[in-house]
C-alpha cells in the first residue's frame, strides 16, 4: 500500500488542483450565504444547504462504497455533538453573521478558527506547544481582534463590537467544539463518513427549527439567485469541497492538505470584492495578513513529516475551518 504523497508527479498537479478550486469553492461560501440570507431566515438557509449537501454525500458514499458505515451507540451520541455543534449552531451563526456584516470579514474572523483549537487541544489534549505555535498564535490572535474591531481596539473594551462580528466569534466557538469532539472520538470513522453522519444529524435538528419557527416556505419563494447560492453551498461548498479535500488528504497527508485552508479567507475576501463590490480598509488588510501569517506558522510543518504523510488531523476538524 502506497503511503500518502507517494504518487506521480501527474496525479500531484491534479491532487494540487482540486484542493485550490476546493478552497476558491469555500471562500465562495461567504458570499453564496450572504446573497441568500439577504431573502430568507438563516435557520432556512442552513436548512436547505444541509438537506440538500446530505442527500449529495449518501449518493456519493452508496454509489463508491456501496454502504455506509454502522456506528456504535457511543459513535451515535458523537454525531449528535457534532451535528448540534458543526452544523446546527455553527450554521445558524455563518449566516447569521452574513446578513450584518461582509463576506470578506466574516471570512477573516473565521480564518481565527484554528488558533481557538489549537489553544484548547493543548490544554485538554496535550498537544506539543513550541515557540513557533506559540507566535502563529499571537499572530494570528492579534489578527482577528484587528478585524473585528475594525481597528479600533478600544472598541473590544468598551463592550461595542456588532451584533454580527459577535456571530461569527459564535460560530468560531461552535466549530472549535466540533473539532474538538472529532479529534477525541472519531478516530475509527472515516473523514467523510463522519461529515455525512453529521450532516444528516445537523439537518435533522435544523428541518424541525424551521418548521417551528415557520419559515419553511420561504425555500419556494428563493429568486434565481437565492436558488443559486443554496444550491452553490450544499453542491461546492459542502458536498465536493469535502470529497476533493479529503481526496487531497488521502493523497498528499493531513499535513500538507491542510496548509491549502490558509488559502480560504483570501478567497472569501477577493470574492466578496469580485461579486458584492465589498471594499477593503486599513484595518482588514492589516489585521487579515496577520491572521495568514499566524496559520502558516501553526500548520507549518518540516519536511522530514510532510514526506512522511505528516501528523495534522484527518477528522472532519480541519476540513472547513473555513465555512
Amino acid at each position: 500500500m502506497s503511503k500518502p504523497g507517494a504518487t506521480s508527479a501527474g496525479a500531484t498537479s491534479g491532487v494540487y488542483l482540486r484542493l485550490v478550486l476546493t478552497m476558491i469553492f469555500w471562500g465562495g461560501t461567504f458570499v453564496a450565504g450572504r446573497i441568500a440570507t439577504a431573502e430568507i431566515h438563516p435557520v432556512t438557509a442552513a436548512s436547505g444547504r444541509f438537506l440538500l449537501a446530505s442527500l449529495l454525500l449518501l449518493l456519493f458514499i452508496y454509489s463508491t462504497e456501496g454502504r455506509l458505515q454502522r456506528l456504535s451507540l457511543r459513535q451515535w451520541g458523537a454525531m449528535a455533538l457534532l451535528g448540534l455543534s458543526g452544523i446546527f449552531a455553527y450554521n445558524l451563526f455563518f449566516f447569521a453573521g452574513l446578513q450584518r456584516i461582509e463576506a470578506g470579514r466574516g471570512a477573516m474572523i473565521i480564518a481565527a478558527n484554528p488558533v481557538i483549537t489549537t489553544l484548547l487541544a493543548m490544554l485538554f489534549f496535550g498537544e506539543r506547544f513550541n515557540l513557533r505555535r506559540s507566535f502563529g498564535i499571537c499572530f494570528s490572535a492579534a489578527g482577528a481582534l484587528v478585524v473585528i474591531s475594525r481597528g479600533d481596539l478600544l472598541l473590544l473594551f468598551r463592550g461595542e463590537i456588532g451584533a454580527g462580528e459577535l456571530c461569527f466569534l459564535g460560530a468560531v466557538l461552535s466549530w472549535t467544539a466540533y473539532t474538538l469532539v472529532g479529534k477525541r472520538v472519531l478516530r475509527a470513522i472515516s473523514p467523510l463518513t463522519a461529515v455525512t453522519y453529521s450532516c444528516l444529524t445537523g439537518s435533522a435538528l435544523l428541518l424541525p427549527t424551521m418548521l417551528l419557527m415557520g419559515k419553511g416556505h420561504e425555500l419556494l419563494t428563493l429568486s434565481l439567485r437565492g436558488g443559486g447560492s443554496l444550491l452553490y453551498l450544499a453542491f461546492f461548498g459542502t458536498t465536493l469541497g469535502f470529497i476533493w479535500f479529503y481526496q487531497g488528504v488521502r493523497e498528499l497527508g493531513a499535513g500538507r492538505a491542510v496548509l491549502f485552508v490558509n488559502l480560504v479567507p483570501v478567497c472569501g475576501v477577493v470574492w466578496g470584492i469580485l461579486l458584492l463590490n465589498e471594499g477593503l480598509d486599513l484595518s482588514l488588510l492589516s489585521g487579515g495578513a496577520l491572521v495568514l501569517i499566524g496559520l502558516l506558522l501553526l500548520n507549518y510543518q518540516p519536511r522530514a513529516q510532510r514526506s512522511a504523510g505528516g501528523s495534522g488531523p484527518t477528522t472532519p476538524s480541519h476540513a472547513a475551518d473555513d465555512l
